[in-house]
Protein backbone atom coordinates (compact mmCIF):
# COMPACT_ATOMS: atom_id res chain seq x y z
CA UNK A 1 0.00 0.00 0.00
CA UNK A 2 1.37 3.75 -0.96
CA UNK A 3 -0.10 6.79 -0.90
CA UNK A 4 -1.78 7.94 -4.29
CA UNK A 5 -4.54 9.57 -5.82
CA UNK A 6 -7.77 8.13 -6.11
CA UNK A 7 -11.02 8.86 -6.42
CA UNK A 8 -13.53 9.03 -3.50
CA UNK A 9 -17.56 8.70 -3.31
CA UNK A 10 -19.81 10.56 -1.09
CA UNK A 11 -22.28 8.34 -0.32
CA UNK A 12 -24.61 11.08 1.24
CA UNK A 13 -24.61 12.76 -1.93
CA UNK A 14 -24.47 10.21 -4.70
CA UNK A 15 -28.22 9.13 -6.10
CA UNK A 16 -27.40 5.75 -7.54
CA UNK A 17 -28.04 7.11 -10.92
CA UNK A 18 -24.91 5.56 -12.65
CA UNK A 19 -23.87 7.84 -14.93
CA UNK A 20 -20.34 7.73 -14.22
CA UNK A 21 -20.07 4.15 -14.79
CA UNK A 22 -19.55 4.01 -18.40
CA UNK A 23 -17.09 6.93 -18.20
CA UNK A 24 -15.03 4.60 -16.32
CA UNK A 25 -13.96 1.89 -18.89
CA UNK A 26 -11.22 0.45 -16.12
CA UNK A 27 -14.40 -1.30 -14.63
CA UNK A 28 -13.60 0.84 -10.78
CA UNK A 29 -17.11 1.40 -10.41
CA UNK A 30 -20.63 -0.20 -9.72
CA UNK A 31 -23.89 0.50 -8.63
CA UNK A 32 -24.14 -1.98 -4.93
CA UNK A 33 -27.19 -0.92 -2.97
CA UNK A 34 -28.45 1.76 -4.47
CA UNK A 35 -25.09 3.66 -4.43
CA UNK A 36 -22.08 3.94 -6.71
CA UNK A 37 -18.66 2.32 -5.54
CA UNK A 38 -15.36 1.96 -5.96
CA UNK A 39 -15.16 -1.94 -6.40
CA UNK A 40 -10.99 -1.99 -6.38
CA UNK A 41 -8.68 0.21 -5.70
CA UNK A 42 -6.55 -1.81 -8.57
CA UNK A 43 -8.76 -0.63 -11.13
CA UNK A 44 -8.78 2.96 -10.14
CA UNK A 45 -6.30 5.45 -11.86
CA UNK A 46 -7.01 8.27 -9.76
CA UNK A 47 -6.84 10.29 -13.16
CA UNK A 48 -10.98 11.47 -12.63
CA UNK A 49 -12.74 10.54 -15.81
CA UNK A 50 -15.54 9.60 -14.55
CA UNK A 51 -15.89 13.11 -11.81
CA UNK A 52 -17.78 15.17 -14.63
CA UNK A 53 -20.66 12.71 -15.65
CA UNK A 54 -21.92 12.82 -11.92
CA UNK A 55 -24.57 15.37 -11.64
CA UNK A 56 -24.46 15.48 -7.81
CA UNK A 57 -20.90 16.24 -7.44
CA UNK A 58 -20.41 13.65 -5.39
CA UNK A 59 -16.82 12.48 -6.83
CA UNK A 60 -13.81 13.91 -6.15
CA UNK A 61 -10.11 13.01 -6.11
CA UNK A 62 -8.10 12.22 -2.95
CA UNK A 63 -4.44 11.24 -1.50
CA UNK A 64 -4.94 8.47 0.66
CA UNK A 65 -3.33 5.20 0.67
CA UNK A 66 -4.15 2.50 -1.80
CA UNK A 67 -3.27 -0.76 -3.67
CA UNK A 68 -1.09 0.01 -6.62
CA UNK A 69 -3.49 0.86 -9.58
CA UNK A 70 -2.80 -2.27 -12.03
CA UNK A 71 -3.42 -1.62 -15.68
CA UNK A 72 -2.84 -5.58 -16.55
CA UNK A 73 -5.86 -6.49 -15.23
CA UNK A 74 -7.95 -3.24 -15.88
CA UNK A 75 -6.83 -4.37 -19.48
CA UNK A 76 -7.73 -8.27 -19.00
CA UNK A 77 -11.42 -5.99 -18.22
CA UNK A 78 -11.00 -3.83 -21.38
CA UNK A 79 -10.14 -6.35 -23.52
CA UNK A 80 -13.70 -8.08 -23.13
CA UNK A 81 -15.33 -4.67 -24.05
CA UNK A 82 -14.44 -4.17 -27.54
CA UNK A 83 -11.89 -1.92 -29.47
CA UNK A 84 -14.03 1.54 -29.09
CA UNK A 85 -13.11 1.02 -24.96
CA UNK A 86 -9.90 0.35 -25.62
CA UNK A 87 -9.15 3.10 -27.67
CA UNK A 88 -11.20 5.46 -24.83
CA UNK A 89 -8.72 4.27 -22.38
CA UNK A 90 -5.36 4.43 -24.30
CA UNK A 91 -6.26 7.66 -25.60
CA UNK A 92 -7.44 8.99 -21.61
CA UNK A 93 -3.82 7.60 -20.55
CA UNK A 94 -1.96 9.11 -23.76
CA UNK A 95 -3.69 12.51 -23.07
CA UNK A 96 -2.69 12.24 -19.34
CA UNK A 97 0.89 11.77 -20.00
CA UNK A 98 1.07 8.28 -18.45
CA UNK A 99 3.38 6.92 -20.85
CA UNK A 100 4.59 3.72 -18.70
CA UNK A 101 1.22 2.90 -17.84
CA UNK A 102 0.41 3.06 -21.94
CA UNK A 103 3.22 1.56 -22.97
CA UNK A 104 2.16 -1.50 -19.85
CA UNK A 105 -1.25 -1.74 -22.04
CA UNK A 106 0.09 -2.02 -25.89
CA UNK A 107 2.17 -4.35 -23.94
CA UNK A 108 -0.84 -6.49 -22.75
CA UNK A 109 -2.60 -5.86 -26.23
CA UNK A 110 0.24 -7.51 -27.97
CA UNK A 111 1.05 -10.11 -25.75
CA UNK A 112 -2.54 -11.38 -26.34
CA UNK A 113 -2.63 -11.05 -30.35
CA UNK A 114 -5.22 -8.42 -29.63
CA UNK A 115 -4.72 -5.63 -32.75
CA UNK A 116 -4.13 -1.65 -31.68
CA UNK A 117 -7.16 0.26 -32.66
CA UNK A 118 -6.76 2.97 -34.88
CA UNK A 119 -6.47 6.44 -33.41
CA UNK A 120 -9.39 8.47 -33.68
CA UNK A 121 -11.48 10.89 -32.31
CA UNK A 122 -14.25 9.43 -30.01
CA UNK A 123 -17.79 10.21 -31.66
CA UNK A 124 -19.14 11.69 -28.21
CA UNK A 125 -18.98 14.69 -26.10
CA UNK A 126 -15.84 15.94 -24.86
CA UNK A 127 -14.48 13.93 -22.06
CA UNK A 128 -12.92 15.23 -18.48
CA UNK A 129 -10.51 18.12 -18.80
CA UNK A 130 -7.83 16.29 -19.65
CA UNK A 131 -8.56 13.64 -22.13
CA UNK A 132 -7.71 15.02 -25.45
CA UNK A 133 -5.29 18.11 -26.33
CA UNK A 134 -7.23 20.30 -28.63
CA UNK A 135 -5.62 22.53 -31.36
CA UNK A 136 -7.06 26.55 -30.59
CA UNK A 137 -8.17 27.99 -33.83
CA UNK A 138 -8.40 31.61 -32.25
CA UNK A 139 -5.59 34.40 -32.41
CA UNK A 140 -4.19 37.24 -30.97
CA UNK A 141 -4.32 40.63 -33.36
CA UNK A 142 -2.95 44.12 -32.90
CA UNK A 143 -1.04 45.55 -30.25
CA UNK A 144 -3.52 47.84 -28.30
CA UNK A 145 -3.28 46.42 -24.55
CA UNK A 146 -6.84 45.78 -23.27
CA UNK A 147 -8.37 47.69 -19.97
CA UNK A 148 -8.81 45.40 -17.27
CA UNK A 149 -12.32 44.77 -15.79
CA UNK A 150 -11.37 43.19 -12.81
CA UNK A 151 -12.83 44.86 -10.08
CA UNK A 152 -11.88 43.06 -6.99
CA UNK A 153 -9.08 41.06 -5.42
CA UNK A 154 -8.32 38.16 -4.67
CA UNK A 155 -10.58 36.73 -6.81
CA UNK A 156 -9.85 32.75 -5.87
CA UNK A 157 -13.23 31.38 -4.06
CA UNK A 158 -11.49 29.68 -1.47
CA UNK A 159 -9.64 33.20 -0.61
CA UNK A 160 -12.51 36.04 -1.28
CA UNK A 161 -14.71 37.14 1.74
CA UNK A 162 -18.14 37.13 0.78
CA UNK A 163 -18.68 40.32 2.74
CA UNK A 164 -16.29 42.08 1.11
CA UNK A 165 -17.47 45.24 -0.03
CA UNK A 166 -16.68 44.52 -3.78
CA UNK A 167 -19.56 42.31 -3.49
CA UNK A 168 -22.55 43.97 -1.82
CA UNK A 169 -25.21 44.25 -4.24
CA UNK A 170 -22.98 43.60 -7.41
CA UNK A 171 -23.36 41.13 -10.13
CA UNK A 172 -20.73 38.64 -9.93
CA UNK A 173 -18.87 36.50 -12.46
CA UNK A 174 -18.29 32.64 -11.13
CA UNK A 175 -15.53 31.57 -13.48
CA UNK A 176 -13.98 27.85 -14.65
CA UNK A 177 -10.39 28.43 -14.27
CA UNK A 178 -9.60 27.84 -17.89
CA UNK A 179 -12.44 29.83 -19.06
CA UNK A 180 -10.35 33.06 -19.11
CA UNK A 181 -7.62 31.88 -21.31
CA UNK A 182 -10.22 30.26 -23.66
CA UNK A 183 -12.11 33.44 -24.48
CA UNK A 184 -10.23 36.47 -25.60
CA UNK A 185 -12.67 38.87 -24.65
CA UNK A 186 -12.55 37.59 -21.00
CA UNK A 187 -12.77 41.19 -19.56
CA UNK A 188 -15.15 43.19 -22.29
CA UNK A 189 -17.79 40.42 -22.76
CA UNK A 190 -17.96 38.40 -19.51
CA UNK A 191 -16.34 40.55 -16.55
CA UNK A 192 -16.69 43.88 -17.56
CA UNK A 193 -19.51 45.53 -14.76
CA UNK A 194 -19.63 42.43 -12.20
CA UNK A 195 -17.12 41.24 -9.24
CA UNK A 196 -15.28 38.11 -10.23
CA UNK A 197 -14.93 34.66 -8.67
CA UNK A 198 -12.73 31.58 -10.00
CA UNK A 199 -12.82 27.87 -9.45
CA UNK A 200 -12.03 24.53 -10.78
CA UNK A 201 -14.62 22.09 -9.85
CA UNK A 202 -12.62 18.75 -10.76
CA UNK A 203 -8.98 20.08 -8.88
CA UNK A 204 -10.13 22.43 -6.13
CA UNK A 205 -10.46 20.52 -2.50
CA UNK A 206 -13.58 21.82 -0.53
CA UNK A 207 -16.56 21.80 -2.62
CA UNK A 208 -18.64 22.23 0.83
CA UNK A 209 -17.16 25.47 1.50
CA UNK A 210 -17.31 26.92 -1.74
CA UNK A 211 -21.30 26.15 -1.56
CA UNK A 212 -21.43 27.82 1.62
CA UNK A 213 -19.33 31.10 0.07
CA UNK A 214 -22.08 31.44 -3.03
CA UNK A 215 -25.00 30.92 -0.23
CA UNK A 216 -23.31 33.92 1.95
CA UNK A 217 -23.29 35.84 -1.62
CA UNK A 218 -26.69 35.40 -1.95
CA UNK A 219 -28.28 35.85 1.34
CA UNK A 220 -25.64 38.35 3.00
CA UNK A 221 -24.13 40.02 0.54
CA UNK A 222 -27.37 39.68 -1.44
CA UNK A 223 -25.92 39.75 -4.96
CA UNK A 224 -27.57 40.78 -7.51
CA UNK A 225 -27.26 38.05 -10.63
CA UNK A 226 -24.56 35.62 -11.02
CA UNK A 227 -22.85 34.26 -13.98
CA UNK A 228 -21.45 31.11 -14.17
CA UNK A 229 -18.59 30.38 -17.02
CA UNK A 230 -17.31 26.76 -17.43
CA UNK A 231 -15.95 25.16 -20.74
CA UNK A 232 -17.93 22.46 -22.41
CA UNK A 233 -16.48 19.48 -20.54
CA UNK A 234 -18.33 17.72 -18.65
CA UNK A 235 -16.29 18.19 -15.12
CA UNK A 236 -17.19 22.03 -15.54
CA UNK A 237 -20.20 21.20 -14.98
CA UNK A 238 -19.54 20.47 -11.30
CA UNK A 239 -19.01 24.49 -11.06
CA UNK A 240 -23.27 24.81 -11.90
CA UNK A 241 -24.20 22.04 -9.60
CA UNK A 242 -22.44 23.80 -6.77
CA UNK A 243 -23.96 27.27 -7.58
CA UNK A 244 -27.63 25.29 -7.78
CA UNK A 245 -27.20 23.62 -4.26
CA UNK A 246 -25.89 27.05 -2.97
CA UNK A 247 -28.73 28.80 -4.13
CA UNK A 248 -31.64 26.07 -2.78
CA UNK A 249 -30.14 26.77 0.61
CA UNK A 250 -30.22 30.49 0.53
CA UNK A 251 -33.30 32.48 1.76
CA UNK A 252 -33.50 34.67 -1.03
CA UNK A 253 -33.81 34.12 -5.23
CA UNK A 254 -31.26 35.48 -7.50
CA UNK A 255 -31.23 35.13 -11.26
CA UNK A 256 -28.62 33.13 -12.39
CA UNK A 257 -27.36 32.46 -15.95
CA UNK A 258 -24.82 29.64 -17.40
CA UNK A 259 -22.58 30.53 -20.04
CA UNK A 260 -20.73 27.86 -22.11
CA UNK A 261 -17.56 28.46 -24.06
CA UNK A 262 -16.34 26.38 -26.72
CA UNK A 263 -12.81 24.46 -26.62
CA UNK A 264 -11.97 25.33 -29.79
CA UNK A 265 -12.51 28.93 -30.50
CA UNK A 266 -13.80 30.26 -26.91
CA UNK A 267 -17.32 30.95 -28.51
CA UNK A 268 -20.22 31.47 -26.46
CA UNK A 269 -21.80 27.70 -26.98
CA UNK A 270 -24.73 28.32 -24.81
CA UNK A 271 -26.08 31.13 -22.72
CA UNK A 272 -29.01 30.56 -20.45
CA UNK A 273 -31.12 31.57 -17.38
CA UNK A 274 -30.94 28.20 -14.81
Amino acid sequence: MSVRKIITIDEDTCNGCGLCIPNCPEGALQVIDGKVRLVSDLFCDGLGACIGYCPEGAIAVVEREAEPYDERKVMENIARQGANTIRAHLEHLRSHGEESLLSQAVGYLTEKGIPLPAESEPARAPGCCGQKAEQMTGAATGSTPAKSELANWPVQLHLLSPMAPSFKGRDVLLSADCVAFAVGTFHTSLLAGKSLAIACPKLDDGAEVYREKITALIDHAQIASLTVAMMEVPCCRGLLKIVQDARARAHREVPVRAVTIAIKDGSVLVEQAV
